[in-house]
C-alpha cells in the first residue's frame, strides 16, 4: 500500500512540476504561415478622411475589403536568418489579429520601421500598434478598421503611447492634461482615467526607442485589468482597472481577449513575438499599482 502511495505521489509531482512549467513557457505567436492568426482589411484611407464611410465618385458607401481577403498581402512573412519575420505594408488600414483570445500574459516581440509611407500619413510619423483586450467586431472605431480594446501605440518617438479604441476606458498613472496638452504617463503619479470624450490619449514617460533601422523590444503585461507598457527594458506606463463603456454608460471590466498588430499607413517589420501566461503580476512590477 505504501509503494503504491508513494508512486502516486511520485506521479503526481511530476504532473504538478510539468504544468508550472508549461505555464511558464514562451510560445511562439509567428510562423511562415500565420497558422495563429487572421486578418480584417477596412480602406485605403485618403487625406481629409473624417470618420464617416469613405464614399464612391458617385456618393455611394463603400464596404470595407473585410475578413481574410487579404489578396494584396498587406500581411507577409520573410524568412530572415531562417527565422520568421512579419512584414505589413501598411498600404490598407486593418489588423492581423490572433485567433485565440489571451487572459494574465507577457507578450514580447521587436519592431522595426520600414521605408514606404502611405496616405493619409505620407507625411506624419510612422505608425503602427498592439491592440489588446480586443473584443466584438472589426471597424468598432474612427478609422473602421479595429475591434474595441486598449491600444499599445507603437509610433516614431512615441513607442509606449495608449489610445482609448471606441468605447474603451483605462486607468493610467500620469500627470493631469492641461488646456491642450495631453496627459503623459508617470509612476509616481495617481491614476488619470481615459475614455472616449475626455481624456482618451496618453504619452509615455520617456522615449526608449531604438535609433532608425534598429529593431526595438517591446513587452506587454497584462494581469487582471492591470497593464505595463515596456520598450527595451523600460516601463513607460502602469495601467489599470481596463474596461468598456456600455451605450447606457454602465463601465464592464475587459481584462481578455485578442491581440491586433495594426496596419496603419506605414511599414514595419516585427519579429520574435512570443506569450505566456502568468499566474500573478511579476513581483518586479507588482509595487507600480
Amino acid at each position: 500500500m505504501k509503494r503504491t502511495f508513494y508512486l502516486i505521489m511520485a506521479v503526481s509531482s511530476i504532473y504538478i512540476l510539468f504544468s508550472m512549467r508549461t505555464a511558464n513557457e514562451w510560445v511562439p505567436l509567428l510562423d511562415k504561415d500565420l497558422s495563429q492568426w487572421e486578418n480584417y482589411l477596412s480602406y485605403d484611407h485618403k487625406p481629409g478622411y473624417n470618420g464617416n464611410i469613405p464614399k464612391d465618385n458617385a456618393g455611394n458607401p463603400i464596404a470595407p475589403i473585410g475578413y481574410n481577403k487579404d489578396d494584396n498581402k498587406v500581411f507577409s512573412v520573410l524568412n530572415e536568418s531562417g527565422a520568421p519575420v512579419l512584414r505589413v505594408s501598411g498600404e490598407t488600414y486593418g489588423c492581423l489579429f490572433t485567433r485565440k483570445s489571451y487572459k494574465n500574459y507577457h507578450l514580447k516581440l521587436q519592431v522595426k520601421w520600414g521605408d514606404k509611407k502611405h496616405d493619409p500619413r505620407k507625411d506624419k510619423l510612422r505608425d503602427s500598434g498592439i491592440l489588446y483586450h480586443s473584443n466584438g467586431e472589426a471597424g468598432a472605431e474612427y478609422w473602421r478598421s479595429w475591434m474595441l480594446s486598449q491600444e499599445f501605440q507603437i509610433m516614431e518617438g512615441h513607442m509606449g503611447d495608449f489610445w482609448c479604441q471606441a468605447n474603451s476606458a483605462i486607468d493610467i498613472r500620469s500627470f493631469q492634461s492641461e488646456g491642450v496638452m495631453n496627459r503623459v504617463a508617470d509612476h509616481k503619479q495617481p491614476f488619470g482615467t481615459f475614455k472616449t470624450g475626455a481624456d482618451y490619449y496618453c504619452m509615455r514617460s520617456a522615449n526608449h526607442e531604438s535609433p532608425a533601422g534598429e529593431w526595438t523590444s517591446l513587452e506587454l503585461i497584462c494581469y487582471e485589468g492591470k497593464s505595463l507598457h515596456i520598450v527595451n527594458g523600460h516601463v513607460v506606463m502602469v495601467l489599470n482597472n481596463s474596461r468598456y463603456i456600455t451605450a447606457d454608460g454602465k463601465e464592464v471590466p475587459m481584462i481578455s481577449g485578442k491581440i491586433q498588430l495594426q496596419s496603419e499607413a506605414a511599414e514595419v517589420f516585427y519579429r520574435d513575438i512570443l506569450i505566456r501566461e502568468l499566474a500573478a503580476m511579476p513581483k518586479e512590477y507588482a509595487d507600480l499599482f
